[in-house]
């Protein structure tokens, strides 16, 4: 293959694969930077020295943009728990645990939580999710309960954690703002998300000028898994679902399979425009964009 048809892919987050001469898949990978990390493997490989016998068979790259790095997190999982590659070492794609957020505004016990597996739903608890990454998740949790202090509004709360509730803005009759403002920002909405981020940074920039910079750099932390949580992700959905999904572009068509909620198959294969308006009109309107792009950059790619 000819490297310089790297300079074709975006910039953007997204999954890639590698294909031989005889259009066997050989690796599957995920990147922040779809470009500079397929690019890098015609360059020096550092640590990934072995990888130099795959670059030398690859015949054909692929990819998919994705909307958010945890977006295409979530595909190169799925990709390889489906099929794993004969380059690709890990059948977990990758060591993220799958976990969700709980958030209880429940009058004994508000606040959130990271759990393993969704429970029944009731009035006063919601699962958002599912997310990947255990430790990001925590971070998310630990910033949005800073700014957002669900825990410290119980009705039952007595001595010192009465007194923080009260320094944190967090009595009883505040539970349901509080419950309510979490709701939007871990349903992505932009407004919500936006406040939330204004407000950490403004909070890290400050422990920054006070030269407190261990807590700066907690803050930061957070600040990047807010925006892990938050960046759209529909590749892995929480209602289990079946459907097929297609692109097309420039005389390619793009397909993928969507089993029990999760993306994973993806194919593309060539086909006439009155061929794919069929297959484009069975696709859902809210995959549309997903799958034009995809298709753009298989036509651009090939």
């Amino acid at each position: 293959m000819d490297a310089s048809r790297t300079g074709c892919l975006p910039l953007a987050p997204g999954v890639y694969r590698f294909r031989d001469a005889a259009g066997r898949v050989l690796y599957v990978g995920r990147a922040v930077g779809l470009r500079r990390r397929v690019a890098s493997y015609w360059g020096d490989l550092g640590d990934r020295r072995h990888l130099a016998v795959m670059v030398a068979r690859i015949a054909r790259v692929e990819a998919v943009p994705c909307d958010s790095a945890h977006e295409a997190a979530w595909l190169e999982r799925n990709l390889l728990q489906r099929r794993l590659p004969p380059w690709n070492r890990s059948p977990s794609g990758g060591q993220e645990a799958e976990v969700w957020i709980r958030l209880s505004a429940s009058a004994r016990a508000p606040g959130l939580t990271v759990v393993h597996q969704p429970g029944p739903p009731d009035g006063a608890t919601r699962y958002f999710g599912p997310y990947l990454g255990g430790q990001k998740v925590r971070d998310a949790v630990s910033g949005l309960g800073r700014v957002l202090p669900l825990a410290y509004a119980a009705d039952a709360a007595a001595g010192t954690a009465r007194d923080l509730a009260r320094v944190r803005g967090a009595a009883p009759g505040a539970r349901a703002a509080l419950a309510g403002a979490l709701t939007a920002v871990l349903d992505r909405d932009p407004a919500a998300v936006t406040s939330l981020h204004a407000e950490l940074t403004a909070r890290r920039d400050a422990a920054a000028a006070a030269l407190a910079f261990e807590f700066a750099g907690r803050l930061q932390a957070e600040l990047e898994a807010l925006a892990w949580i938050a960046g759209e992700q529909k590749v892995t959905q929480a209602v289990p679902c079946d459907l097929d999904v297609h692109g097309w572009a420039d005389g390619l068509r793009v397909s993928f399979e969507i089993r029990g909620g999760r993306l994973n198959g993806w194919r593309q294969r060539p086909c006439a425009a009155a061929t794919a308006r069929r297959y484009l009109a069975k696709s859902p309107p809210e995959w549309a964009g997903f799958a034009a792009r995809a298709a753009d950059l298989a036509a651009r790619l090939r």
